[in-house]
């Protein structure tokens, strides 16, 4: 698949199945990732990634979270069980740095870049993935779990392996409704 067409027909597919990438593949996901737009050259990010035993131990820190909360049992469930709709989970963590010319909305979105860039690089080479945020990202419990203070934010929860469904047609959007010309 041509990068542009690649681009023009992203979709993101809810159920994933194994196997998750691995080796040279996974590599290229996360170097993909480095190479999101990074003004100042600051690598703003990190990418932890949970697969097999990691799975439990991000559903753990998950349950943790909504338990600190007083949730109900069903919510405590579905935090629990939230990693397992892949094989391969990537957080990805926009670990801020004070610069005088890059604020930090500019490294939170350079992160969120390097995200879409890891999913691009799954589909690209035969895998699918879909990106989550959710109320987790910013709970307090999932936060001291990942070592992110201050400015630093989860950005995401970027879910990989093998397409567990059909892929849907993305859906047609008409520019004239979201573009505008000066």
């Amino acid at each position: 698949m041509d990068a542009l067409s690649l681009l023009l027909n992203r979709r993101s597919i809810p159920k994933l199945a194994e196997p998750a990438p691995e080796g040279d593949v996974l590599e290229n996901i996360l170097k993909a990732g480095l190479r999101a737009p990074d003004h100042g050259g600051l690598t703003p990010w990190e990418f932890v990634v949970a697969a097999g035993d990691g799975l439990y131990r991000l559903s753990s820190i998950l349950e943790s979270a909504a338990r600190a909360d007083g949730a109900e049992e069903a919510v405590i469930e579905k935090a629990k069980n939230a990693p397992f709709r892949a094989p391969m989970v990537i957080t990805v963590i926009a670990r801020v740095r004070q610069h005088p010319k890059v604020p930090a909305l500019e490294q939170h979105i350079s992160a969120g870049c390097a995200a879409q860039a890891m999913q691009m690089a799954a589909v690209a080479q035969g895998f699918q993935g879909f990106w989550r945020t959710g109320s987790w990202a910013y709970h307090d419990v999932v936060r001291e779990a990942f070592g992110v203070e201050g400015d630093a934010q989860i950005v995401g929860f970027l879910y990989v392996g093998s397409p567990g469904c059909q892929e849907a047609n993305p859906p047609s959007r008409d520019l004239s409704r979201y573009v505008t010309y000066l």
